[in-house]
Formats: structure tokens, C-alpha cells, sequence
């Protein structure tokens, strides 16, 4: 059995829990760089836990910080070495994910994924590949992998909220279309999209306000 991965918690604003949001961070940074969203989020939504785990890996590149599996562009590794840091990494996203949804007594139906460039990578790939679908997956500033897999792989359909600055220079802008198309291909009816305008490779508040209000509407409050 795989270890649960570090994470932080913040908890609920109302003390009652009623919903879970999985913050996922990007390549080289850890949990901490996400759940600080959790402070402008909670009031807004009261009974919601706020989690974002470390990913599993030391990053090659930033050894003070995590990857969810090598890349290649990035760090000079092999196809073969991510296709393998991948396969791990879902692994032990899975298991994260099935231990704090029972520890905090939600279902997958309340629970949503927050991902930022890598970690939006991993949400596309893990949560169409499990047996229940999360309430809603948010991906910023990514792009969905291998979608051509996913038409063959897909299992269920969360609603996906797609968020991704026109200024990005480390994950090119067209990532969101590309994946828009390639969950369509794979058979999604909801996949919504939010363009930051003068945004690089970051989370500006727009684009926090339009995944809140995504959140708010697919989450139980």
C-alpha cells in the first residue's frame, strides 16, 4: 500500500463540512503555494475543507520542491522516466484521494479538484479515470495529455472549468483550446473556459473569481 502524501488542511469556515477542494500544485512547488487560495475562498464557501498534498516526487529542477512525474522539456529526462513518474504519481494521487475523502466523510459528488499547471495536468488524467465523478475539476494555466488515450480510457465526465492567462510563457496559451477540444473529443458536455487577459504563468483574480464561482455552483453548501 502507498504511503499518503504530506498535505495541508484548511479547515472548514463554518466548523460543518459538507464539501472538499483538492488543491494540486504545479512543477517544483509544494502544497503551501495553493492552499493560501483556501483564505479568500472559505467564506465564500463555508462548509468546505480546503487539502493541497506535496507531490511524490523531489523535483529535479527545484530540489527544495515536488513533481508529480519528470518533464522531459523541462528537465532533461526521458520520455520513458515521465511515462513511469506518471503512472506512480496516479497511483498515489488515488489513494490521497480516497483517504481524505473518507477522513473528512464526503463523497467524490462533493469533492473538487483545484489544479495549477501540473497539477492540472494530473486532475485531466486522474479524475475522467475514476469510477465516480468529482463534483468539478478547475485546471489552470495546463493542458490535458495524451487525449487521444482518453477517448479510449474515460470512465466519467466531472464538469471541467478550463483557466489560462494570454501572456503565459512556460505553458502556451493554446493549451486551453487544445484541451477543450480534446475533453469534447472524449465526450464532455460541460467544459466551460476563462482567458486572463495580460496574465503570464500564473492565477490572477478573475480567474480566481470565475473558478469560485464554479465551485460554489457545483459544490453542496
Amino acid at each position: 500500500m502507498t504511503d499518503v502524501l504530506d498535505y495541508g488542511t484548511k479547515p472548514s469556515h463554518s466548523g460543518d463540512v459538507t464539501s472538499l477542494v483538492v488543491f494540486l500544485h504545479g512543477y517544483g512547488a509544494d502544497g503551501r503555494d495553493l492552499l493560501g487560495l483556501a483564505d479568500p475562498l472559505a467564506e465564500h464557501l463555508p462548509n468546505t475543507v480546503f487539502v493541497a498534498p506535496d507531490a511524490p516526487e523531489r523535483s529535479a529542477m527545484n530540489p527544495a520542491g515536488f513533481q508529480w512525474f519528470p518533464i522531459p522539456w523541462i528537465d532533461g529526462s526521458s520520455e520513458a522516466a515521465a511515462a513511469e513518474g506518471m503512472a506512480r504519481a496516479v497511483i498515489d494521487l488515488n489513494a490521497f484521494l480516497d483517504h481524505v475523502m473518507a477522513e473528512h466523510g464526503v463523497t467524490a459528488a462533493e469533492t473538487a479538484l483545484v489544479g495549477f499547471s501540473q497539477g492540472t495536468m494530473i486532475s485531466l488524467h486522474v479524475a475522467p479515470r475514476r469510477d465516480e465523478a468529482f463534483a468539478g475539476v478547475v485546471g489552470f494555466s495546463g493542458r490535458l495529455l495524451d487525449p487521444e488515450a482518453l477517448v479510449d480510457d474515460v470512465v466519467v465526465r466531472p464538469p471541467v472549468l478550463l483557466i489560462h492567462g494570454d501572456a503565459d510563457d512556460v505553458v502556451p496559451p493554446q493549451s486551453l483550446p487544445e484541451a477543450a477540444e480534446g475533453l469534447e473529443a472524449a465526450g464532455w458536455e460541460e467544459v466551460y473556459a476563462h482567458v486572463m487577459q495580460g496574465t503570464a504563468h500564473g492565477i490572477a483574480p478573475d480567474g480566481l473569481s470565475v473558478a469560485l464561482a464554479f465551485l460554489r455552483d457545483k459544490l453542496p453548501e
